[in-house]
């Protein structure tokens, strides 16, 4: 049986594993991202990883085929470099993953967009694993989807397929109607009032308690506890960025018409208060022939982007489609 190393390379933490030609982890492991030290550190730290992951495999018997990286940024496929890139990973533009990693383990390697990485996960082995089509959408740090069709995903003529975070959202404005400033330097954008930073944001500007530190202390406040309400303005905030994620989901779902629609990230996993608030919005926003449209949770965790990542070279011909999917 073939085997294969996953690697979900993000902002502050990079997780590989061995996974197999039917999709199983076998193992796997986390190490922090270099993120301040710029594309060579982070190259030579990831080969570090990835051959002792390989050295790990060796020890049972067990082959590598190659290296899939699901990472953050805009990813040129094709090439296995990084378009650009957000200061999360500083100095991570420009940098040749596919090249530096073969050139430093001896593998091949092939490279995607990290949320790219997490659908193809999810259409082959997770939540949308029955169907010919889905439309992915993680709400999380950031904004971001991808749509896969027939096991293939579809990364745009420039490699920006994805970047649903960065529509235009009616719910992205101050209290004054302005539209709130985007991290990709625009404003009025769905990632603006849909993440999870965007959401605490949202709090605080509602008036908020400036101790609340992040999100998942806004969720504690808006669920309470002992049968309590929750806090009102908490509650606000988690049901403003909510029907913002639905509606832009909803407008996606026109477009695009995939079999199923799955949601995934942090805040699709933060309960009913978000979930509920944001199925709604994605209803009323559907036009009606999509109406029964199934609407997910992603079912594999932290483990979709190591198994998405994985089968860019255990099934290399999904980054080679007929021509005009890519």
């Amino acid at each position: 049986m073939r085997h294969a190393i996953g690697v979900d390379l993000g902002g502050t933490k990079t997780a590989a594993g061995l996974v197999s030609e039917h999709g199983d982890v076998v193992f796997s492991e986390t190490i922090p991202t270099l993120s301040r030290e710029g594309g060579e550190a982070i190259l030579n730290a990831t080969a570090e990883f990835v051959l002792r992951l390989r050295r790990r495999a060796a020890s049972a018997g067990l082959g590598v085929t190659g290296i899939g990286v699901g990472s953050a940024g805009v990813i040129d496929a094709a090439r296995g470099t990084v378009v650009s890139a957000t200061e999360a990973i500083r100095g991570w533009a420009g940098t040749d993953v596919a090249s530096g990693l073969a050139r430093r383990t001896g593998l091949r390697t092939a490279v995607v967009n990290d949320v790219h990485a997490h659908a193809l996960g999810e259409a082959w082995r997770g939540a949308a694993a029955p169907t010919s089509s889905s439309l992915l959408i993680a709400f999380g740090t950031g904004v971001g989807g991808s749509f896969v069709v027939n096991g293939r995903p579809l990364l745009g003529h420039r490699w920006v397929g994805g970047h649903v975070g960065h529509l235009a959202s009616p719910f992205a404005r101050d209290a004054d109607g302005s539209p709130l400033p985007c991290v990709c330097g625009a404003a009025g954008h769905v990632e603006a009032i849909a993440s999870g930073p965007a959401l605490h944001a949202e709090y605080l500007r509602r008036g908020g308690d400036p101790a609340v530190a992040d999100a998942r202390g806004v969720f504690a406040l808006a669920q309470g506890a002992g049968g309590s309400a929750g806090d009102s303005t908490a509650r606000a905030a988690v049901s403003v960025a909510a029907q913002a994620a639905g509606q832009a989901a909803g407008g996606l779902a026109n477009a695009l018409d995939p079999e199923a629609m799955v949601i995934s990230g942090g805040l699709a996993d933060a309960g009913p208060l978000w979930w509920d608030a944001m199925e709604a919005a994605f209803r009323a926003e559907l036009m009606p022939p999509l109406a029964s449209m199934p609407l997910l949770r992603a079912s594999l965790g932290g483990a979709a982007a190591l198994i998405g990542a994985a089968r860019l070279v255990l099934t290399p011909e999904i980054l080679t489609p007929a021509k005009g999917l890519l």
